[in-house]
Order: C-alpha cells, then structure tokens, then sequence
C-alpha cells in the first residue's frame, strides 16, 4: 500500500535530491531541492526487506523516467544502523526490533543510480532538517527528540550531526520512575527505560489506547510529561542545544509539550539558566521531518564530492566502501 502526492516540478536550474526516510513502519521517498522543498513524495508500508525496497527502487525508477536522473540520495535510516562510512559494514541494519531487517545493506539496492548516497538515521535527519530550514533554524546546536512508536534522538552540534563509535539512542536512557507508575516497561532490551515508558508502544500497552484518546484529565498525561521532561533535562544538560526540538505523533497531545515545559523548568529550578523552557519547540515539519532531513543528508553527499567528475568519484567511493 502506498501514497504519493506531487507538488510542482522543480525550476529548470535547481538540483534534485531523492529522500528516503526508512522507518519501521512506513517508508517516505521523495524528491526535492537543496532548499528543503519537495516536488514529489510517496510512502510505503514497511514490509519485508525485499518488497519495501523493491517498491521504493520502483518510485525512484519512474520518477527517473519522467523527470531525469537525479544528483544525489540522502537515506534517514531506522536503526540501530552502521553510520561510519569508513566501515565495512557502513549502511548494515543492527539489532533492530524488527527481526527480518538485521544485518539488511541499506546501500545496496540505490547503487543503480550510480549518484553520491549519504546515510544518516532518521532522527539525526530530522534534526538536520529542523536545523536547517525549520524550528532551529538560525541556532548552531539543535538537538530532536521523536516521540512515537519508539523514541529516539538526534542532534546537529555546529553544523554536524552526532555520530560516534555508534549514533545517539536517547530512546534508551533511563529515567526515574513516576511514584504511582507500577508498569513494568515496553522495551524488549531494557524494560523501563524512556521508550520503554513513554512512547506510543508503551501507553498503548499500559492504558489501552493513546494518549490523545485518554483525555488531559487521564493520570498517563502528567507521567508522561514527567518522564519527557526528564529527558529534556538530560538532552539540555549533556548537549547543550540552542533549541531542543519534539517530533511524533505522542508529543502531538493536545496540552503535552505545555506540560513538558513546566515540569522542565520545575526539574531544573533555575539551574539551566541559558535554556528556557521556551526554547522546547514542537518539530515545524513534523510528521515529515526525517524525509526533509534526506534532502539535507543528500547536499551533504555532493558536497563532499567534485560532481563534475563522476568516473573519478564513483572509483573512490567505492575505494572507500561509499559506492553510490
């Protein structure tokens, strides 16, 4: 099952990008421009490996057909995935949740189109593309928080993004517990860490339905906004953002992101006295935020590239372990 949706063609003289915006349970491709606009996009289930990406490698075909080739692809992947171009298992899928993905080459399958590709994960895309064009725009350090299904984070500290021996997984960080929450955790590695709290997976499975169903007057709303402000706190005091930004469909809660910030600002008692509450802002592109990210992660990719020399580059990437 998919949907797309068009939104003009670009101008003759502006570069195309191909996004891709790989989640566990729906996967955003599109095409747009090194200014964070879209012309076309389209989403598909997350099945198994070889129907999602043959469906994605369709799109892509025809949309080549129609338009043209296009000049990079930027992939905001799901994870745990290998980030470290520099390694032989660079773009593989880790021990994700979703068993038929482990170990799966997420390169693999966009090397036809023998263009530059750049990996990054989803939320670090979402942090760029937030970072860039949207609620950070204008800040140097901008970090990003989804809260949905699962929760996860990125970041984009002076114009990069976080990455070391792995990338961030502040979905994982533990918490301290709410006194009147006797849940034991959603979180198939952890149990009770954040995501094992309060993402959608974990409300869905404490109370029975979502957190927007459950009504501001549900006990769940002042947990969760207690145990997303504690995340907040820790983000705040470990990174450092100019602005730390909230993306998903939980944090989408008529009255949570107002609750998170009082409850920040109750936790941190003044001590945080650079970053206001205020400066926790919902995601300007959310539910798209990692799609635009790819736009960003894609720029990225021919920038560090001479592009009028394509034989010269592809021969190096594939030195490198970078082939297309």
């Amino acid at each position: 099952m998919n949907a797309s949706s068009r939104r003009g063609p670009p101008a003759p003289q502006m570069r195309r990008f191909a996004s891709i915006e790989a989640g566990g349970t729906k996967f955003n491709v599109g095409i747009g421009g090194p200014d964070g606009s879209l012309f076309d996009q389209a989403q598909f289930e997350t099945r198994t490996p070889a129907e999602t990406l043959a469906a994605v490698t369709r799109w892509l075909d025809a949309e080549v057909e129609r338009n043209g080739p296009f000049s990079a692809i930027g992939l905001a992947s799901f994870g745990p995935v290998d980030t470290d171009s520099g390694s032989p298992h660079w773009g593989r899928l880790g021990l994700t949740p979703k068993l038929s993905w482990r170990g799966v080459d997420m390169i693999a399958p966009f090397r036809r189109y023998r263009v530059p590709v750049a990996l990054d994960t989803d939320v670090n895309g979402a942090a760029l593309a937030e970072w860039r064009w949207g609620a950070g725009r204008g800040h140097a350090r901008v970090c990003y928080l989804t809260v949905g299904t699962g929760i996860g984070g990125g970041a984009v500290l002076d114009g990069v993004t976080l990455s070391g021996r792995s990338h961030p997984e502040m979905g994982h960080m533990f918490v301290r517990r709410h006194p009147d929450d006797r849940f034991p955790g959603a979180c198939p590695t952890h149990g009770d860490c954040l995501e094992g709290l309060a993402s959608g997976t974990a409300i869905k499975a404490r109370w029975g339905d979502s957190l927007s169903t459950l009504g501001a007057e549900h006990p769940g709303h002042a947990m969760i906004a207690e145990y997303l402000a504690q995340a907040c706190v820790n983000i705040v005091s470990t990174l450092a953002p100019d602005r730390l930004v909230l993306g998903g469909g939980v944090i989408g809660t008529s009255g949570l992101i107002r609750d998170v910030r009082r409850r920040f600002d109750y936790l941190t008692n003044g001590y945080l006295s650079e970053f206001d509450s205020e400066d926790i802002l919902l995601a300007h592109f959310s539910p798209i935020s990692g799609l635009i990210g790819g736009l960003a992660i894609a720029e990225r990719a021919v920038r560090h590239v001479r592009v009028s020399e394509p034989a010269e580059h592809l021969e190096r990437w594939e030195q490198q372990g970078l082939e297309r």
